[in-house]
């Protein structure tokens, strides 16, 4: 795989809703081989509330879903660790980011939330903000 797109909850929300830039995102990336993903996690923290349950089951048979496993959370821990950051508030972006750190590079997010991936992340993944 040459490299990852990832989608964050707001990512993955604006895909559920067929967002235009979101989907032209996704499209661009398959045109270059190359998948969308998400993690497991990010799935239950997606607004799923206004869309459909086939049409969230069409678009997650689609993209690959990141398991959120023990070695993701030790990683996402250790990234709360260094940044002096508490889990309560940025659990969910430390395991998205631990996941994009160890995802096929060059990482490409799209999020709501760009300023705490940006920290989380570092600068070898590209964040863009949706």
């Amino acid at each position: 795989m040459p490299g990852t797109l990832l989608l964050d909850s707001e990512g993955l929300s604006k895909l559920y809703r067929k967002d235009r830039g979101v989907m032209a995102f996704v499209q661009a990336a398959a045109e270059e081989g190359i998948r969308a993903a998400t993690s497991a996690m990010t799935t239950l923290e997606a607004d799923y509330e206004r869309v459909h349950p086939a049409r969230i089951r069409w678009v997650l048979s689609r993209i690959d879903m990141h398991d959120v496993t023990r070695e993701i959370t030790a990683q996402a821990a250790e990234l709360l660790r260094s940044h002096r950051l508490h889990g309560h508030n940025y659990a969910i972006d430390a395991v998205f980011a631990a996941i994009a750190r160890s995802a096929p590079q060059p990482v490409t997010i799209l999020t709501s939330d760009p300023e705490d991936l940006t920290l989380l992340c570092g600068p070898t993944i590209e964040v863009i903000k949706v």
